[in-house]
């Protein structure tokens, strides 16, 4: 076999759907094309390895690297789909373009710049989805922006007196609350392109002073928090149901099922994937349980890592008070779409998944997007 074909043949089962298993970063199951079998393909210090024949026996490049090379390449490709901050320059009433700045309106928490429409008249501020608030919109998202790094509400409150804005803790927490609902709605309507490979941990906290469990979904290799599940405990049989609904939320937010769930030994797991995930069908859903700390490839360290930022923000706050908090969805669209990670070159993980936020404040890009896909009662296309 020239090397030629190799290459020709690798591209051949990378471009067919559910030939390749991403089980971590540097370790790959490719299906046999002879014996029904499959072969693993990993990368270390000295380069590519498979386990079948022709590279164990010849040391050739085989079609199995080949096809996970050229595999990880197409993924690289993915299209993004931007959202954009909005050209609010327009009349409101009239949609004309014909407008003149007309003096600033000074409020007690800031200023806010006045237009006038040159045909119809009319006098109007630009603060699409702030309308009715007090506060300027750079405040708010400031203060959204301070909360989810770390700040508590009194923090934020502080910081916002020196900035000349007097307001209380508890203005803060309903700014978030509002936000945070708008924000969850409109983004429920957007497809992430995830991988095939997803991660699955419960981490304890108290709600109201009562132990809880929080699962979460993540994608193994996009970091990106898909779905998650406040439950009462992990050990009676109501486990199973939550941990169901959580993968059932998974499928219903990526438009798909995992090839491969990565999660400790806890038995809801395996239960709530023979109920959601395991299928007769090939390719099979495959279950890795029993995931370690650290040393091997199914170690569950990035799991940990989140469990980590969320336990970080409960200290924070000293323990959270309603099983529906804005505070974890709130948490989870900042993880997401504006937390840059290291692990993933300074970018977020909706930036891997190909969805990407431009302009200065991403808080306020995401507001308005949501205002306005509200406004105009049509759901955001997918970007699946």
């Amino acid at each position: 076999m020239t090397a030629i074909s190799r290459e020709a043949k690798g591209k051949a089962i990378a471009e067919t759907p559910n030939q390749i298993t991403r089980i971590s970063q540097k370790l790959y199951k490719v299906e046999s094309q002879s014996n029904g079998g499959e072969y693993a393909v990993k990368n270390d210090a000295v380069g590519w390895s498979c386990s079948c024949p022709d590279h164990a026996y010849r040391g050739v490049k085989c079609k199995h690297i080949w096809a996970v090379e050229i595999s990880f390449a197409l993924h690289q490709k993915i299209v993004c789909k931007v959202i954009g901050p909005l050209d609010a320059q327009v009349c409101p009433v009239c949609s004309s373009k014909r407008i003149v700045k007309h003096g600033i309106r000074h409020n007690r928490s800031g200023d806010l710049q006045r237009f006038t429409c040159r045909d119809c008249r009319k006098r109007f501020v630009m603060n699409l989805g702030f309308e009715g608030m007090k506060a300027s919109p750079k405040i708010i998202t400031s203060a959204m922006q301070l909360y989810f790094t770390g700040e508590s509400l009194r923090n934020v409150q502080k910081f916002l007196r020196l900035q000349g804005v007097k307001i209380s803790h508890v203005t803060v927490y309903r700014w978030i609350m509002k936000y945070v609902s708008l924000m969850e709605k409109y983004l429920s309507q957007i497809t992430p392109k995830v991988s095939d490979t997803w991660r699955a941990d419960e981490m304890w906290l108290k709600i109201r002073g009562n132990p809880k469990y929080l699962y979460a979904l993540m994608d193994d290799e996009t970091r990106f928090w898909i779905a998650k599940e406040v439950a009462g405990d992990k050990f009676s049989k109501e486990a199973t149901d939550y941990a169901s609904n959580l993968f059932a939320q998974g499928k219903r937010i990526a438009g798909k099922a995992p090839l491969t769930l990565i999660t400790d030994g806890l038995h809801a797991y395996h239960l709530a994937w023979k109920r959601e995930l395991h299928t007769f069908r090939r390719p099979q859903a495959k279950h890795i349980e029993h995931a370690t700390w650290r040393g091997q490839s199914n170690d569950n360290r990035k799991m940990e890592r989140l469990n980590g930022e969320i336990r970080d923000r409960e200290k924070v706050v000293r323990g959270l008070k309603k099983e529906d908090t804005p505070i974890i969805a709130g948490y989870q669209i900042y993880h997401n779409y504006l937390r840059p990670h290291e692990a993933l070159n300074g970018e977020t993980p909706a930036d891997a998944c190909g969805i990407e936020i431009e302009g200065p404040d991403k808080w306020m890009t995401l507001i308005q997007n949501a205002r306005l896909a509200k406004r105009v009662r049509s759901p955001a296309k997918s970007f699946g």
